[in-house]
């Protein structure tokens, strides 16, 4: 079996990128030598931690994703405010000329305090980046401008020119078009998509030596299916392939890095921002491969340049705090709201249903204590009667908002197939599971439950209603 760990090794950037550590408290703004060392006691262990051992399947998952996060640095400011500052520099200086050089070189960098420019590291956002890294429970994590900066990013630093990708057939409209179109055009990447709750038939699809990535949803956009995390990595890692797992659909549901994940991307614009003013994204996973994502001659994310702006990274870590709070009301709303829609006859897709397909695969796999994921599905049959239950739930009875992403304090709804996964054939869409009908809704949490469900009911009244006159005349 090849080395994951070689796989994902191939330039060894000397500077470290943003990892957790296991000092509890650090300030900001001591003033390093430009020798190469501090004038405190923290030296180059900034930005290290110890090794964990590895973790079988059956208690990777209890590891909660809020101890993590408790115990990852908590920043002070520059002049001890419990907030830390905003380093909204562009370039930073140098007390003696030849340090320049030596940052160039790699001889210096983040691990000790030392920063060139904040395309390569910035301060602010390598905060962010030890909040993304200790939430899931990776040695290190990088924040972006965009969640498809993140994977497309990763996919051509761990892929290149010609490689091969496995993929799930049931992707974000976004990433299916980008695996599809825009990498095997440009770059002559081939993806061969598979249903990845068919592990025999991943397996299959990975040649050992050509294919380099196997890449899913932890929980698919929009069909909600719950891929078994360990079983895949165990496949793909006896034949050499580096796994990816976008992860931005069930942050503290899931934790796919402690469940074997190589990788891990997120769009941090959906629940992790929770207030749909920001987009972002954040790749995670070992310090390696995310050094060699910033050198300066190879990595993806140093030339491409998807730059967070610092401002956006101060904004995102006074958020992660509380997101684990955020997602326990996402859940309890969407599991109380998908018992009750299935009561009335409707066809719901939802994992915390019993009678969903992976139920029990998310009962085994995932952090129960934070529910089942913040979606729901209502498959309606028919595009048009899927907008006419939108337009009545948005402009009748203001139970949610007609819009696309999720993670929202607000209910939003789209048709699926006719927006966010629009790049899809309809061959593909079908293959997915995504009929014309389907109507994913990201379940908020303002108002009280009993009123939104009382909006849900007129709305679903009224669209009976008209199929009523429709069917008379």
């Amino acid at each position: 079996m090849l080395s994951i760990r070689k796989l994902i090794s191939s330039h060894n950037y000397t500077t470290m990128a943003a990892q957790t550590d296991t000092r509890s408290l650090q300030f900001v703004g001591k003033k390093r030598s430009d020798k190469g060392g501090d004038e405190d006691d923290h030296g180059s262990s900034v930005f290290i931690i110890p090794k964990k051992p590895h973790l079988s399947s059956a208690n990777i998952a209890q590891e909660d994703p809020v101890l993590s996060l408790a115990n990852a640095r908590h920043e002070f400011g520059e002049h001890g405010g419990v907030n830390m500052s905003i380093e909204a520099s562009a370039t930073f200086t140098v007390m003696e000329p030849d340090t320049m050089r030596r940052l160039f070189a790699g001889e210096l960098g983040p691990d000790r305090d030392f920063f060139i420019y904040s395309r390569h590291f910035n301060p602010t956002v390598l905060n962010l980046g030890r909040k993304m890294a200790a939430l899931e429970g990776t040695d290190a994590a990088y924040c972006t401008a965009s969640g498809m900066s993140a994977i497309s990013s990763v996919l051509l630093q761990l892929v290149g020119g010609g490689g091969h990708v496995v993929a799930s057939h049931s992707l974000y409209g976004g990433t299916h078009a980008l695996l599809t179109h825009f990498l095997a055009r440009a770059c002559r990447i081939e993806t061969t998509f598979v249903d990845v709750s068919d592990v025999g038939a991943v397996g299959e699809a990975m040649v050992e030596g050509r294919t380099k990535v196997l890449y899913f949803e932890a929980m698919s956009n929009p069909t909600l299916v719950v891929a078994d995390v360990p079983e895949l990595c165990r496949v793909a890692h006896e034949k050499g392939v580096v796994v990816v797992v976008d992860n931005t659909f069930a942050p503290m549901v899931l934790s796919p890095a402690r469940l074997g994940a190589d990788v891990v991307v997120h769009s941090i614009s959906k629940y992790i921002s929770g207030g749909a003013d920001i987009i972002a994204g954040a790749v995670c996973g070992p310090a390696s491969l995310v050094n060699s994502m910033m050198d300066m001659h190879h990595g993806a994310l140093m030339l491409l340049g998807p730059t967070m702006n610092a401002k956006v990274a101060f904004e995102l870590s006074e958020r992660i705090p509380h997101l684990g709070l955020r997602m326990k009301e996402h859940c309890r709303r969407a599991l109380e709201f998908a018992k009750r829609m299935k009561k009335l006859g409707l066809k719901v897709i939802y994992p915390g249903l019993e009678d969903h397909p992976q139920h029990g695969l998310l009962k085994s796999l995932g952090n129960l204590e934070y529910g089942f994921g913040g979606i729901l599905c209502v498959d309606l049959e028919t595009e048009e009667r899927a907008n006419r239950l939108m337009y009545h739930l948005q402009n009748a009875t203001q139970f949610g908002l007609m819009a696309v992403s999720l993670g929202y304090y607000e209910t939003l709804m789209s048709c699926s197939g006719s927006s966010t996964s629009s790049e899809m054939s309809n061959e593909e869409k079908a293959l997915a599971g995504i009929s014309p009908g389907l109507v994913r809704m990201s379940i908020g949490y303002t108002g009280t439950l009993e009123q939104r469900w009382a909006q849900f009911e007129r709305a679903l009244a009224k669209l009976h209603d008209e199929s009523f006159m429709f069917h008379k005349n």
